[in-house]
């Protein structure tokens, strides 16, 4: 049984990674609903949405990684894989931004309802926010190994 202390930084990643996966099952957009029109809505299952799904994910993995391998250090459980997981995950968040935002399909009146009518876009932008403050505090954490 792998006895390693769980660590701030990866309690962090563990609440970032579900906090990410929350806003994907959440609306990102939604146009309509009102005047009769019928409520269109999408999640982060479309697009590059599905980018920030897996950083979710991986990174709920990687924290639970050094348990399911016993005793054995592995090369991949450092704050390094943590951090790739962060840029990509800001950089899928920001493409599906761009791409609501420039979208010909679905036109908002203004472009701040890209962020008022998503709900699981925030919640998934604060997710990664507390998974890049999660790499920090595992980046300053002295090595267990």
């Amino acid at each position: 049984m792998h006895r390693r202390p769980l660590g701030h930084g990866r309690t962090l990643a563990a609440l970032s990674g579900v906090a990410v996966l929350i806003g994907c099952f959440l609306p990102w957009w939604r146009v309509g609903g009102e005047e009769g029109l019928p409520l269109v809505s999408g999640n982060a299952f479309e697009a590059s949405g599905i980018i920030v799904f897996l950083v979710g994910v991986v990174t709920l993995a990687l924290v639970a990684l050094p348990y399911a391998v016993g005793d054995r250090p592995t090369a991949i459980d450092r704050w390094l894989s943590f951090a790739v997981l962060v840029v990509v995950g800001w950089l899928g968040l920001g493409w599906r931004v761009l791409d609501l935002l420039l979208s010909g399909a679905f036109r908002f009146a203004e472009p701040a309802q890209v962020f008022t009518n998503g709900p699981g876009l925030w919640l998934a932008g604060i997710g990664l926010a507390i998974l890049s403050r999660a790499v920090y505090q595992m980046a300053r954490e002295p090595l267990y190994r």
